[in-house]
């Protein structure tokens, strides 16, 4: 499969369907006051950089974004690819995007919350084949069982 990435815009309707996609997907995973999503509004602030996978046909089928936090880290947000090309490593090359734009903006540290593991266990092996490690909660996230943390050093 033939996948293209690019940073695009998240106003527009098909990335707007994949973020709709992925609230849905989670929704039902954890107590809502435990689920942080970002809007396709919050997500077209100056801060973050949306990466979005299209097929060759040019349909949306995966996105990830890097949400600058300071001068020294930056957060992967809103990782998610449609069931049907789950496996092919898209979520891969989203991150390994994320992590080379990081790297380019001088950052030194790449951080994510993501469901427990019990709840979301392709998120955890996606993370760790990238070379992220667990930690503890960081920013204003809560420390729960619902919630699990990863930081790679860039």
């Amino acid at each position: 499969m033939a996948v293209t990435l690019g940073i695009e815009t998240p106003l527009q309707d098909d990335v707007r369907d994949l973020v709709k996609r992925l609230n849905a997907h989670l929704m039902p995973l954890s107590p809502p006051e435990f689920q942080f999503q970002m809007t396709v509004e919050q997500m077209a602030d100056d801060a973050t950089t949306l990466f979005v996978a299209r097929d060759e046909t040019g349909q949306a089928i995966g996105m990830g974004a890097l949400k600058v936090e300071n001068a020294e880290m930056g957060e992967v947000k809103r990782m998610f690819t449609v069931p049907e090309v789950r496996g092919k490593r898209v979520g891969s090359t989203l991150l390994q995007a994320i992590e080379a734009l990081a790297r380019d903006k001088g950052l030194t540290v790449l951080m994510l919350e993501t469901g427990s593991e019990a709840i979301m266990p392709e998120a955890h092996r996606l993370y760790r084949r990238g070379g992220f490690t667990p930690r503890g909660p960081f920013l204003d996230y809560p420390d729960s069982a619902w919630s699990a943390f990863y930081e790679k050093q860039l």
